[in-house]
């Protein structure tokens, strides 16, 4: 029996570049950073003291009361999923909830809700801990509220992968609607744990840029002076469909999701295997499940996150997987690394790179890595037609995730 093929409907985002896609996606064509100093009293203390925190509030989005029971990350995915539903031209129509699943997951979950309420239990005891406590930190809410507030009933799954979380979710996404399990489905990642403690662990582990006099600098993936990543936080959310569902009621396309693969390291921990063994395995698995060449992907978001290990591991699968037409580029270089979200977000800025044809630069590559013999988008957009895309994403623990999008 044929597989369905799966199209990309709708876009959702809050970001460090703007409370929407539109104004992230702009941002990131004219390569504008979303890295800026901390100016909470717990950053004084650290070796770390910026990030890319959202550049909209979700307090300033959502209605106070109900904000009160949500987490950060919850609010956040639910801003950027009511957009997407929007996007697709899906909200007021009545839609069947047995036909609709959600895939939205994060890689902490409620981190920030948790330490919080700690404090809170030791500062003033029990009965001044929030009850809506336990829900604010599940890592599955925000799919949960997700599923909620659209009326899914297909199933709402929460995957949680670490950096690999977001675009995993998109290929769980996509092994459902192939399935015939749903008609529609929304997928996407969300993280929001810019607090002391979570930068003073991977501050602890020399994982983060410690540039702080230099903020919109610091993110510099594939430059030799990178030394680690900046913390972002944010959400992003894509509406998939059947291509016969969003035929069947004229929707508009973006893009098709061809293909996807997911394999494991079995390497460390935290290090990526360094010869990128399980990326490359990954790259050429999803190639294999879109029925795509190497030779056709004329474009590549890359998961480079500006570590030394990293980005030099990614480089070699890169090279080895034979993508050598592609341009490639790390938006993370202007958002910083959103961790579960990264992958959803960079999802839809490879899904606009091909609606557009146009690529975002990477931005603070002044001095590329020797390892770098790849075509990489430096300093300015680049401007070229995009029949097919990659989207890469790894995670702690080996996690491996690479989406293939190709024009609809």
């Amino acid at each position: 029996m044929s597989r369905p093929d799966v199209v990309v409907t709708g876009l959702g985002a809050t970001t460090p570049l703007g409370g929407d896609v539109a104004s992230t996606w702009d941002a990131m064509v004219a390569g504008r950073s979303g890295v800026a100093p901390l100016t909470q009293d717990w950053a004084a203390q650290l070796p770390v003291r910026i990030a890319a925190q959202m550049k909209v509030d979700p307090a300033g989005v959502i209605e106070r009361v109900k904000m009160r029971r949500l987490d950060r990350s919850e609010a956040a995915a639910l801003i950027a999923a009511h957009q997407a539903w929007t996007d697709a031209g899906l909200a007021g129509v009545e839609v069947d909830g047995e036909r609709l699943s959600v895939v939205v997951g994060s890689g902490i979950g409620g981190a920030v809700t948790l330490l919080n309420q700690d404090d809170i239990l030791e500062a003033s005891g029990p009965r001044k801990v929030s009850p809506h406590t336990v829900p604010m930190l599940m890592p599955n809410g925000p799919a949960a509220w997700v599923g909620l507030e659209l009326g899914a009933k297909a199933g709402v799954h929460a995957p949680t992968s670490a950096c690999a979380t977001g675009a995993e979710a998109i290929a769980w996404a996509l092994d459902i609607l192939r399935a015939g399990r749903a008609d529609i489905a929304v997928a996407g990642g969300t993280e929001a744990v810019i607090h002391a403690l979570p930068i003073a662990g991977f501050a602890a582990m020399r994982a983060m840029s410690t540039r702080n006099d230099d903020p919109e600098g610091a993110s510099r993936p594939f430059d030799k002076g990178r030394d680690g990543f900046v913390l972002g936080e944010g959400s992003g959310v894509v509406v998939l469909e059947t291509a016969e569902h969003a035929r069947a009621r004229g929707a508009r396309v973006y893009a098709r999701l061809a293909g996807a693969a997911m394999t494991s390291d079995g390497y460390d921990i935290v290090q990526p295997d360094p010869e990128g063994h399980g990326t490359l395995r990954a790259m050429r698995a999803a190639l294999r499940d879109a029925d795509v060449s190497a030779s056709d992907v004329r474009h590549v978001n890359a998961h480079a996150t500006s570590t030394p290990v990293g980005d030099i591991a990614e480089i070699a699968a890169l090279r080895r997987a034979r993508v050598e037409n592609a341009v490639v580029t790390s938006t993370k270089s202007m958002t910083g690394h959103l961790l579960g979200a990264a992958g959803a977000i960079e999802s839809i800025a490879t899904i606009l790179a091909i609606h557009h044809s146009v690529v975002p630069p990477t931005i603070n590559l002044e001095d590329p890595d020797e390892a770098l013999d790849l075509d990489v988008a430096a300093v300015k957009a680049r401007y070229l037609d995009i029949p097919a895309a990659l989207n890469d994403s790894f995670g702690f623990g080996g996690h491996n995730a690479v989406l293939v999008f190709t024009k609809p």
